[in-house]
This record gives C-alpha cells, sequence and structure tokens, in this order.
C-alpha cells in the first residue's frame, strides 16, 4: 500500500490531495503541484491525464520544490502506484516493432545498454518478471519510463519519443 500527498505550493503548503492508487485524473483535485510527499510505496507521476506526458519515479521521501528537486515543472495531472514486487526481474528488447528481430534479455540492472548489448535503439520489449524504469540516456540520466509486466509493441507504448535506450533498472527499493 501507498500514500503520496500533492500540495498546490512549495513546501507544502496550500491545498492538498492525499492519493492510494492509480489517478487517471489529478486536475479535479488541484490546479497546480509544487510540492509532494511520499508517506509509503513508489509512484510515477505524469504531466498529463491517462499516465501520458514526462514521467517521474518518486519513492518515500519529501519533495519540497518540485522544479528545484526533481526537475518537474507545476503541472502534475496523473499518478501511477508501483506495486511491490518479490521475484525474479525478467525483460526482453527487440530490435524492431512488434516484438521482432534481434533480441536481447537482461535480468538485472543495466546502466549503459550501448557498452552491455552494442546496440541502444529497441522499438519494442516484453516484461514478463518485476517493474522496471527505462531511461533514454546512460547511467539512469534523461526521461523516465515505467515498464510493468506486459508486452510493449513498440516504443510509443511505453510513451518513449523515440526508440533510444540508454539505461534500466529494477524498481526493487520499496519502503
Amino acid at each position: 500500500m501507498g500514500k503520496i500527498i500533492f500540495y498546490e505550493d512549495r513546501n507544502f503548503q496550500g491545498r492538498s490531495h492525499e492519493c492510494s492508487s492509480d489517478s487517471a485524473d489529478l486536475h479535479s483535485y488541484f490546479n497546480r503541484c509544487n510540492s509532494i510527499k511520499v508517506e509509503s510505496g513508489c509512484f510515477m507521476v505524469y504531466e498529463r491525464p491517462n499516465y501520458m506526458g514526462n514521467q517521474y519515479y518518486l519513492r518515500r521521501g519529501e519533495y519540497s520544490d518540485n522544479q528545484r528537486v526533481i526537475g518537474m515543472n507545476d503541472c502534475v495531472r496523473s499518478c501511477r502506484l508501483i506495486p511491490q514486487h518479490q521475484g525474479s526481474y525478467r525483460m526482453r528488447l527487440y530490435e524492431r516493432p512488434d516484438m521482432s528481430g534481434q533480441m536481447h534479455e537482461l535480468v538485472d540492472d543495466c546502466p549503459n545498454v550501448q557498452d552491455r548489448l552494442s546496440m541502444s535503439d529497441f522499438n519494442s520489449c516484453n516484461v514478463m518478471d518485476g517493474h522496471w524504469l527505462m531511461y533514454d540516456q546512460p547511467n539512469y540520466k534523461g526521461r523516465a519510463y515505467y515498464l510493468r509486466p506486459g508486452e510493449y509493441r513498440r516504443y510509443s507504448d511505453w510513451g518513449g519519443v523515440s526508440p533510444r535506450v540508454g539505461s534500466l533498472r529494477r524498481i526493487s527499493d520499496l519502503n
């Protein structure tokens, strides 16, 4: 179980809204969001409704100024609770759309996809086990994308703006 609180103003001031599950549209609860507290669990927050737009991974902690601390603007429109996962992690990355072309399987973190797999453009993937964060740059930098178990037939299915994959990390630190 997770709990996240959104505040309209910096330093946990102004109108607030508490959430403990997925919410596809937060707009009716607040006009802007400038600080966030994650009291338990981990969440992805999105700049647009229906889990679209830029994504930000938040774990337990206090984010007193979203723009300064995590680099996001005051527009938070949806959030997704990342469920706890016990067990193995497994993902397959494919060179072409619809799980075709050259395939690479990962079972652990990969800080530099190009160095490890000798390629960095992937057009589809299949997450068999676990929850993952994919970044468009090496060393867990750049845009982040949350991948839960399932098939992603093209890079736009995970929210990507290009097929570039720089690094991948398992989401295992849920506190």
